[in-house]
């Protein structure tokens, strides 16, 4: 079953639920599509006046912060052989070679690496462990988790909804379009049918009046 369909069969409170754990989930390590659910949840918020957007990206916030934070301390706590176990567990999203590329951006570039690394599917998921393995600093990384985990889940909750709204309102615009479109060909077709049939029926009155 797809996403969205999935979706509609769950009450809203299990949704904003549901975001939040799998979002938090995937910000403590673990591979999720946290963005699918948030995306797929956003767009039914703008279909379903069930679900709340607001409660919908706080929830989708809480659980990106709360989820980094908490992989920031297994991360600080587990050290290097942490990313070792999560290269067995997980060889598709934490080889050698990502976590070499994670390491060198965020010895590059820092809080901006963590802030960033949100808006990136691959650093959303080893930014929390990776700044705790390499002893960032718990308050800039807390700074940055924050203001990265607030923009970027509640501003794909709210560009996701409005999209939504916009794009239902141009259907629903298009339909009576398409409506008044099928009426005025409907009255057009029958009075062009019946200036047909009067031309026909008057040419075949022309030859009795005249044998009269």
């Amino acid at each position: 079953m797809h996403v969205q369909e999935w979706l509609e069969t769950v009450p809203p409170i299990a949704i904003y639920a549901l975001v939040g754990v799998v979002i938090g989930l995937e910000s403590l390590g673990i591979p999720l599509p946290g963005e699918i659910i948030l995306v797929s949840s956003a767009l039914l918020a703008s279909q379903h006046g069930d679900i709340d957007p607001f409660i919908l990206g706080a929830c989708a916030s809480a659980g990106a912060i709360i989820g980094d934070s908490i992989g920031y301390a297994i991360g600080r706590k587990g050290g290097r052989p942490l990313l070792a176990w999560l290269g067995n567990k997980f060889p598709k999203h934490f080889s050698e070679g990502h976590i070499a590329t994670a390491e060198r951006s965020f010895q590059k570039w820092g809080m901006w690496a963590v802030f960033f690394g949100r808006f990136v599917a691959l650093l959303r998921i080893f930014a929390g462990p990776l700044a705790g393995v390499l002893h960032m600093p718990y308050w800039k990384f807390l700074i940055a988790n924050v203001f990265g985990g607030i923009l970027w889940a509640g501003g794909t909750t709210a560009v996701i909804y409005y999209v939504g709204v916009v794009a239902e309102s141009w259907l629903k615009r298009f339909s009576w379009l398409g409506l008044v479109a099928a009426v005025l060909i409907g009255l057009t077709s029958m009075l062009i049918f019946k200036r047909k049939a009067k031309k026909a029926a008057h040419v075949r009155q022309e030859p009795v009046a005249a044998g009269e």
